[in-house]
């Protein structure tokens, strides 16, 4: 990782409000490249924005105290958990809406609308998203290379270099973490 980076990092982490600004626009085109990405795995029930996702993220994570980054990896993958969350609460608001629920007004995209690749309801998002902190609780390093392999997009030899470890360990990891989660969704499944 950059020194220039790292340094950002450290004085954002510390709490200085500028440098957790500097740090989001340098990091703003991989960012908005993660938030295409985790909108078009949603399937083509979501229509929010990439750029209303990413702007939410940044608000999100900016109010938090006492959140940790030491590293780009983390950062990134914490930045994919946020947006995450994020989706699968407007699906679930989209959906108490069809509901019946109040309605909701919304800001216009400012960028095209997304057609997001679970093309799942709520219930399946959440599901998967439960699989995933119930991961994070018993093999945090297996949750934060899910988090930067199948959200942010990073390749194992990207996530290797984060880690400073092998690429064959990152894939070795990387299958544990799979068939812990097909595991976990399998057991989940209701029987009939």
């Amino acid at each position: 990782m950059n020194s220039a980076l790292a340094t950002l990092i450290a004085s954002a982490e510390q709490g200085d409000r500028a440098a957790a600004d500097t740090l989001f626009s340098t990091l703003y085109d991989e960012l908005h490249r993660m938030a295409r990405r985790e909108l078009a795995k949603q399937g083509a029930g979501v229509t929010l924005g990439a750029t209303t996702l990413l702007h939410e993220a940044y608000l999100d994570i900016s109010e938090r105290e006492g959140a940790s980054f030491p590293d780009r990896g983390r950062f990134m993958a914490y930045a994919a958990r946020v947006m995450r969350g994020l989706i699968i609460d407007y699906v679930r608001r989209r959906q108490a809406q069809k509901r019946g629920a109040e309605f909701e007004i919304t800001s216009i995209a400012t960028d095209v609308d997304v057609a997001a690749g679970f093309g799942a309801d709520a219930c399946e998002l959440t599901r998967v998203s439960d699989a995933l902190d119930q991961l994070e609780a018993t093999d945090p390093r297996l949750a934060r290379i899910v988090d930067l392999k199948f959200f942010c997009g990073f390749s194992l030899v990207e996530i290797a270099s984060m880690f400073s470890v092998s690429e064959r360990t990152v894939q070795r990891d990387w299958e544990k973490a799979r068939i812990y989660l097909h595991r976990v969704l399998r057991d989940d499944l209701p029987l009939s």
